[in-house]
């Protein structure tokens, strides 16, 4: 029979080697979004981000939205290698259904050509592979990566409708978000722009390795887009721990 020095030795090294680390912005994760148009339910989005395989990641986000008689259906992938804290991106695929018009995106990033290869709406486009660029998917996961870093400038360069652009981010402050998933310890951010008719502010958790938990749009001071996080899971991702230090003569029942 164990007394309760022991049994406080047992637990303390269980504890060790089941601790888990926590969640960085490039582990396993799944989020679900609810988006709005106005207050207006438009339908769900969701972002994945299974494990690496082979050295490269596959982040898909897929959406449903609808309003009245209009549809807006899209699945995208990004895949894409990383080098120290920096993302490369590798393929770029962007398929749209709905009402309107319909049309796929396709990007090859060619880093060993030095070129970017591009297909929008049966329009083939080429651009030079130079600097660090993103596709519109994986700069996300490289923000993050940025803001958890300490990184002040967060300014970034895309290959997007075979155009390349330019995105700039400033960080307001911190906010504490309460919406119906839950309240949150936020860092408020603001997309850059040249004036005020269009702005765009989210609000990222550090708790939860700067995911995204709202996001909104205003056109003109209207408030266009309102997205905000229903739910989220990070794969459990097990670090070695070393074993508590203990006292090597631990008592143990005495049988008289």
């Amino acid at each position: 029979m164990r007394t309760i020095p022991t049994l406080f030795v047992s637990l303390a090294l269980t504890h060790s080697v089941f601790a888990m680390a926590a969640p960085t912005p490039l582990t396993p994760q799944t989020a679900e979004y609810q988006v709005n148009y106005g207050d207006i339910e438009l339908g769900k989005a969701k972002y994945q981000l299974p494990a690496i395989e082979d050295g490269v990641y596959k982040y898909r986000f897929d959406s449903d939205l609808s309003l009245l008689l209009l549809t807006d259906v899209r699945h995208v992938l990004s895949e894409f290698g990383q080098e120290g804290n920096q993302l490369l991106p590798m393929r770029y695929l962007h398929e749209r259904k709905g009402v309107g018009p319909n049309f796929v995106e396709q990007t090859a990033f060619a880093k060993a050509q030095g070129i970017i290869h591009t297909r929008y709406k049966d329009e083939k486009g080429k651009f030079p592979f130079e600097g660090d660029i993103f596709d519109p998917l994986m700069v996300q996961l490289q923000f993050r990566l940025d803001i958890s870093a300490g990184k002040e400038v967060l300014d970034y360069k895309m290959i997007k409708s075979n155009e390349l652009d330019e995105y700039k981010f400033h960080v307001i402050g911190k906010e504490r978000m309460t919406i119906e998933s839950g309240s949150y310890d936020t860092v408020k951010i603001e997309v850059v722009r040249d004036n005020h008719k269009r702005q765009t502010f989210f609000w990222m958790a550090p708790d939860l390795a700067y995911l995204p938990v709202r996001l909104t749009h205003f056109e003109k001071g209207s408030k266009q887009l309102d997205i905000k996080l229903l739910k989220y899971h990070f794969d459990d991702v097990p670090v070695e721990a070393a074993p508590a230090a203990v006292d090597t003569e631990v008592p143990t029942e005495r049988k008289v």
